[in-house]
């Protein structure tokens, strides 16, 4: 809670802590489950998966962090969270889901870093996996929503 302001407000420092430990246990979950939707799945060793779900999380906590704060600096208020929260979730969202279309088109599409399996459903336009794109879209929504409304309780 926000010691200096009225009570039940969230200070923005308290609301992004909870929102990066909330994304990074939904980035955990939803690396592992989209994992055999990539040829890793399928032809690396346990540990080789293992290793892969372990990197993407680490990298998925940096693009939920650079997200939420170009957000905050975009359309953010002083008073965060409890003023203009809509706002800085779907700036987050936005920002997070445009660097994954980048990120994917790049990295299976130029430089052949890793590959989706034919499970994988795909904008047809560019070839970017829908599921990294909905995790993008699902969960920094759900941890900025959950960071929010625990604080209130």
């Amino acid at each position: 809670m926000n010691r200096d302001g009225p009570p039940g407000s969230l200070d923005w420092l308290t609301a992004i802590r909870r929102y990066l430990i909330a994304a990074t246990g939904g980035n955990i979950v939803w690396e592992t489950a989209q994992a055999p939707l990539y040829t890793i799945w399928h032809t690396g060793t346990a540990r080789d998966v293992v290793q892969a779900i372990v990197h993407c999380t680490f990298g998925d906590i940096v693009i939920e962090t650079v997200a939420v704060v170009a957000a905050l600096i975009a359309v953010g208020s002083p008073a965060w969270p409890d003023q203009r929260f809509g706002h800085v979730l779907a700036a987050t969202v936005i920002f997070a889901a445009l660097y994954t279309v980048y990120s994917e088109y790049v990295n299976t599409i130029v430089r052949h870093s890793w590959s989706y399996t034919s499970w994988m459903p795909t904008l047809p336009w560019l070839g970017t996996g829908l599921a990294p794109l909905a995790q993008w879209m699902v969960v920094p929504a759900l941890a900025l929503v959950s960071a929010h409304r625990r604080a209130h309780q």
